[in-house]
């Protein structure tokens, strides 16, 4: 039968149909005629039934527990906070960032489980054939909203959810935990104020290359792969038109296990140390107030873009652009990082360096403003 030859009820008829007789009406008026609709259990309280019952139960509780694991693990201080490897005791340590994968994933998966095999042994696999048709292009009428309602309220129905308390709470309690978990990434960014710091390097307008106290000098230091390695950079130790990642090293950093390694970890640390051709040192244009930042052939810039903060890890040597390969900013290395192409609108920060009485490559203060995208109080 078309929907074109289905008879029209009034409001005061629509309004005294069961939703039985809705769901028939709803499925004719949009062509539709149901060839099948088996009930998945047509003997109720089986064993089967109950047992299919148990198993989806079972999958949204692991998905709860693995999700109140996951948090547990994010807010548990003691697990991730930080053990040298010289110590023996980093068995935790170890596995903290394994464990916080394995219960995240698996709450997803619990969750995911749980719902197939409740869509596969609950909802009702109906087999229907429908007319196809555009609407004409106009809203749903009165008696397409009630109709619908009913098809969604019976298929709710169909399927026992209702009747399945098991199932009910033990979803909420795998899609809750998985939720406080997803929750609590984002929220965890905001527990810590930048502004509320004892120590000035760990705001937003300052950087661990500044001086932690009067006399203190902060080497260039490259990173080997082992976070306790201490290696100090001369400028003969680049080659003109190389390129260096390095990053701050304290005197007083020496002895700290965890500081040495932490000074990697920090996103506002790692600066590209540019040495330039002797060709190019003719072309170089310093921005103003920071004519005096470069040794010689030597150019320090940060590393972070200040687009939104990816690593600018590349450095043509041909055209001394420095490029980020996030969103394809260039940086002219020639023109105190200033941004040439893509989305960055600011040069990359400048760090001032020089050369101290040893020999080795130092920063004689921090960097003059904030390293790395916008914030609201940043001024440039």
């Amino acid at each position: 039968m078309s929907s074109k030859d289905v008879p029209q009820p009034s409001e005061s008829e629509l309004a005294e149909m069961d939703r039985d007789q809705l769901v028939k009406l709803g499925a004719a008026l949009d062509g539709v005629e149901i060839v099948d609709y088996p009930e998945p259990w047509p003997v109720k309280g089986t064993r089967a039934e109950k047992r299919a019952e148990r198993v989806i139960a079972l999958w949204f509780t692991i998905a709860g527990l693995a999700g109140l694991a996951f948090v547990v693990l994010l807010c548990w201080p003691d697990v991730w906070k930080y053990r040298s490897p010289e110590s023996g005791d980093t068995f935790w340590y170890d596995l903290y960032t394994p464990a916080l994968g394995v219960t995240l994933g698996l709450a997803v998966l619990g969750l995911a489980i749980g719902i197939l095999l409740y869509t596969k042994k609950f909802v009702p696999q109906e087999l229907s054939v429908q007319e196809r048709n555009d609407g004409a292009g106009e809203g749903s009428a009165e008696i397409d909203k009630q109709t619908i309602v009913a098809q969604l309220a019976d298929s709710g129905s169909r399927s026992t959810i209702a009747r399945r308390s098991v199932i009910k709470r033990s979803a909420a309690l795998g899609g809750g935990a998985l939720g406080l978990g997803l929750v609590a990434l984002p929220v965890a960014s905001f527990i810590k104020s930048p502004w509320k710091a004892n120590n000035p390097a760990d705001t937003l307008w300052h950087t661990p290359w500044a001086p932690e106290h009067a006399g203190d000098v902060v080497y260039l230091r490259r990173y080997t792969g082992k976070p306790h390695d201490i290696v100090l950079i001369r400028p003969e130790d680049l080659d003109a038109g190389g390129m260096e990642t390095v990053f701050p090293f304290h005197e007083s950093q020496r002895d700290d296990p965890e500081k040495l390694a932490a000074t990697f970890n920090r996103s506002d640390t790692p600066v590209m140390l540019i040495r330039l051709r002797p060709e190019d040192v003719a072309r170089v244009t310093k921005r103003a107030g920071q004519e005096d930042f470069n040794f010689g052939e030597y150019y320090a810039y940060s590393k972070i873009c200040t687009h939104v903060g990816c690593p600018t890890s590349l450095y043509e040597q041909r055209t001394n652009r420095i490029l980020c390969p996030c969103h394809q900013s260039q940086f002219d290395a020639l023109h105190y990082g200033k941004p040439i192409f893509g989305p960055a609108t600011r040069a990359l920060p400048q760090l001032p360096i020089t050369v101290n009485e040893e020999g080795y490559l130092v920063a004689r203060s921090d960097f003059i403003e904030p390293v790395g995208p916008a914030f609201w109080e940043r001024k440039s």
